[in-house]
């Protein structure tokens, strides 16, 4: 058997930040950039970046270093991270500003407060340790403005789901151990956390999670809800669940499409194909639930995919949606059981039918 090739690992907006952030410091202080410039992660490594960019001015330097994602397929891959550091009163410390691309707190419940800028607690405590390493070396003090900026951040931002958290501008300056691993979806998983948070600082009593765009759609409309109550969890319908056990919302509603919902009905919680496909065997059991005879479940069994036997089940006049949905709520009350958290579970086809619930119980 062939080795799988080794995906390459990349580096957080956080680390690029701080790399940029010490390099400016540096050249403040000294007034020569240290190139290549090393930084300490959050857990002990050391690695060095090459500065793509530079400027010194009196009591002022910039510098840039080009985020490198590795295998991951990230939307800030290659973009150029810089910061721009000023002298600051003596004791003043280290404070932040965004500059053009990234983005600016304007609700409660992330990491950092509203009004401030989108850099979270430990990409901040990465750039002052960076500045204080400079600032200790040289017999200095620890005191500057720093300002990150993302050149097309704000471009690049509209692929996220930052407006909707409140972040508005640009990027968030993200990372909690400086390293990104490739295909570990960190980002979507820390911007399902975020949203929840979000909700609940905004003290919503009811959200939807969403395995997509037009399940979302189709879910706000059949609810009303505000944008903030929307959570894009994709294929992570688990980890929406295991935070929110931790994190409770008192309702929680989660809508897919019939394929997607045919694997949470399975008993699976990361719907990514990678992790099972739908089984026609299982779904031919469930639509005998529902009252199809044989000749249908040997038609739902011979289907090409999970969209065609529910059209097969729909023209029969058997209620397929119906018992996925009860199936799919079993294993989503399952990951919350102990909590007081209600599971809801809507199916919607590609025009935004609904096909099949599973409704809150009384």
């Amino acid at each position: 058997m062939a080795k799988q090739p080794v995906l390459r690992r990349g580096w957080t907006t956080g680390t690029c930040a701080a790399a940029a952030a010490k390099a400016a410091f540096a050249a403040v202080v000294t007034g020569e950039f240290p190139d290549p410039v090393a930084v300490t992660l959050p857990r002990g490594e050391r690695p060095s970046f090459a500065l793509a960019m530079t400027h010194l001015a009196e009591n002022t330097a910039t510098a840039g270093v080009v985020k490198d994602a590795g295998d991951d397929p990230d939307v800030t891959h290659g973009a150029l991270v810089c910061a721009t550091v000023r002298r600051a009163a003596p004791g003043s410390g280290v404070a932040f500003r965004a500059g053009e691309g990234v983005g600016t707190v304007t609700r409660p419940g992330l990491p950092v407060p509203p009004g401030e800028p989108a850099i979270n607690p430990v990409p901040r405590r990465m750039i002052r340790e960076a500045i204080e390493e400079i600032a200790a070396a040289n017999g200095g003090a620890a005191d500057a403005e720093v300002e990150i900026s993302i050149p097309g951040g704000a471009t690049l931002a509209a692929k996220t789901v930052n407006a909707r958290l409140g972040i508005i501008g640009g990027l968030s300056i993200l990372g909690t151990t400086g390293i990104v691993v490739p295909y570990s979806c960190s980002a979507w998983i820390h911007s399902i956390y975020s949203g929840i948070d979000v909700a609940r600082a905004a003290g919503l009593e009811h959200i939807v999670g969403s395995t997509g765009a037009n399940s979302e759609s189709a879910a706000q409309k059949f609810y009303g809800l505000p944008e903030i109550a929307l959570i894009d969890m994709g294929d992570f319908v688990g980890g929406m669940l295991k935070y929110l056990r931790r994190h409770p919302v008192p309702r929680v509603t989660i809508a897919g499409g019939v394929a997607k919902m045919t694997k949470l009905a399975q008993g699976l919680i990361d719907l990514h194909s990678k992790r099972g496909e739908v089984d026609l065997q299982v779904l031919a059991g469930l639509a005998e639930r529902a009252g199809a005879g044989r000749d249908l479940q040997a038609s739902i069994l011979s289907a090409n995919t999970a969209a065609q036997a529910f059209i097969i089940a729909q023209a029969a006049g058997i209620a397929l949606g119906d018992v996925v949905a009860q199936a799919a709520q079993r294993t989503a009350a399952a990951v919350v059981a102990g909590t007081e958290i209600a599971v809801e579970i809507l199916l919607f086809d590609r025009e935004q039918n609904l096909v099949g619930r599973a409704p809150f119980e009384s």
